[in-house]
């Protein structure tokens, strides 16, 4: 038997690889080894503490202000196709496009998956 890692995203130590991929047993989330190896690669997680990956779709949980207008992102939005940004150093570490505001940086302690 392999010592294999704790879950990524419930941190459960019932985890069992199938087919190259490694799976919680307690959760069901599945992910690839080779993310627990690539250093450079930093989880970024959801609001509710579920792993974001690039192509997921989000939820905007709150109603957010948008700098430069006198609009605001609304509570429930949907943002499709989000691109993770790994080490942001102003703490937006999401890329995604709102419809009816365009290209825009959210940061995921705002926003849950879908």
């Amino acid at each position: 038997m392999t010592n294999l890692p704790n879950c990524l995203s419930c941190n459960s130590e019932y985890t069992y690889e199938d087919r190259g991929l490694i799976i919680c047993s307690q959760c069901a989330y599945e992910w690839s080894p080779e993310i627990q190896e690539d250093a450079s690669h930093e989880v970024i997680k959801d609001s509710n503490g579920n792993i974001l990956n690039d192509g997921d779709s989000i939820i905007v949980i709150k109603d957010l202000k948008v700098k430069g207008s006198s609009s605001s992102v609304k509570k429930g939005t949907k943002v499709k196709n989000i691109k993770l940004i790994h080490s942001a150093s102003d703490g937006h570490d999401i890329d995604c496009k709102i419809d009816g505001f365009g290209a825009m940086k959210l940061k995921s302690e705002f926003v849950k998956k879908a």
